[in-house]
Formats: C-alpha cells, structure tokens, sequence
C-alpha cells in the first residue's frame, strides 16, 4: 500500500529547509503548501489550526502514529517525529540520542535565534543600531567558534549523520551575510562542504528557492514580519 503524502506547509528559510532535507534524506512522499511569510500567509485561521505560534513550518501526516492524521509545528519537534517514524537519523541508542538531542537544542536555542537576530540587524532593520549589530556579530561569531570546535576530528556534529547536522546546515550556508569568514572556521567549512554534496541536502535547499524575495528591499513583507512601516 502506498504512503500517502505528508503535507509540509514551508517558506524557503533555514527553518524551513530542516524538514525539507530530512523529508528528502528519509524519501518521504510529500505535498508542498507554501506559506508566504512575507505575505501573511502565517496568520490566516487553517494555518494556525496547526500552527499556532504562526510560524513554519508545519507537517500533517495522515499516517500518524495511531493510524489516524498528526500535524506537528516547531522545526526540531518535526525533526524529531520523523526520525521516530522512519528510525533515521535519530538514533534509538540512548547516549548517541542525547548527542544528538544536545546539539539540536543548541541550533534551536542559539544557532538559530542569534544569526536570525544578527540577519534582522544586519539586514532589515530600518535604522542602523551599532549596539545590536556588534552584540549579534559578536554573538553569531562565538556560535561558529563553539560548532568548529565541535567539529574537530569528527565528520558530523553526533556520532553519525543525524538531524542535528541538518538543523544546523542551513543558517550556516548563509554565512557570508552572517559577516563571517567561513575560513576562518576551518572545521566548519570541511563539514559544509560535506553536507552540501549530499543531494538530499541540495534538494530540500533548492526546494521553491524561486519563491525566495529580497526582504531587505521588500516594504510590504518587513512590514507583515516585523511590523516596520516602509517609506
């Protein structure tokens, strides 16, 4: 009998490219809805039925655990979920699952939160604050140091190849306008090199790419996003 679709409700951001690489890492079938973001897609009543931080992304899984539909929102507890479902790359082992769990907790209460400060600063805030840029540079610039230090001698950031590497990778492909130097980090770059030659990770990355906009430049979106009024 075949599977039937997940749906994944996504916008092509770094959050929203975890669960497209693990959906394509795993080779679930799936039904892209996207959610523009910068229209306001994440506000309307269906989407907050599942999602009700209006945030994606979000998955509806009509094989859900009991037989019957689950939706899931937050990026790492959809991770987790489907590494459970599938038994990949989420280990049952207990010491390698803490490993893994660590450092995805590190990308959702860190690595995230604190480049995505530092991209808001950096980028999109409509008057230049001197303070928070250095206090999120700074920040985004220790965040890198720990995973490089992470990464030395190892191949990926557990004990295998796990949800963990794919929570991470994708605020680390936007390094440059991070204001790093990835050459800096030189473990970093040897693991981003290896992620992005898996073509699951190439695949969830590209997924809707075309849809991506320049916010920094788009009044409307800043404004549904951050509440900024352009001029």
């Amino acid at each position: 009998m075949a599977q039937k679709p997940i749906e994944l409700h996504y916008w092509p951001t770094p959050n929203g490219w975890k669960v497209s690489i693990m959906l394509e890492e795993c080779g679930l079938p799936y039904d892209l809805h996207l959610v523009n973001i910068g229209a306001g897609d994440q506000f309307k009543p269906e989407f907050l039925k599942i999602a009700p931080n209006n945030r994606m992304p979000a998955i509806i899984d009509p094989d859900g655990p009991d037989g019957k539909p689950i939706s899931v929102f937050e990026s790492g507890a959809i991770l987790q979920y489907l590494g459970r479902k599938t038994g990949k790359f989420y280990p049952a082992d207990e010491r390698k699952r803490v490993a893994v769990e660590e450092w995805l907790m590190w990308q959702m209460g860190g690595f995230g939160p604190m480049l995505g400060q530092n991209h808001h600063f950096n980028q999109y805030a409509p008057e230049d604050l001197p303070y928070a840029k250095k206090r999120y540079t700074d920040e985004t610039h220790r965040l890198y140091g720990v995973l490089n230090k992470r990464l030395e001698g190892r191949e990926f950031v557990a004990d295998d190849y796990s949800i963990a590497d794919m929570a991470i990778v994708g605020w680390a492909t936007l390094w440059e306008r991070q204001q790093m130097d990835i050459a800096e980090f030189a473990n970093v770059k040897r693991w981003l090199d290896t992620m992005l030659a898996r073509p699951a990770v190439e695949k969830g990355l590209a997924l809707a790419r075309e849809a991506r906009s320049n916010i920094a430049t788009d009044n409307k979106a800043k404004s549904v996003l951050f509440g900024q009024r352009g001029s």
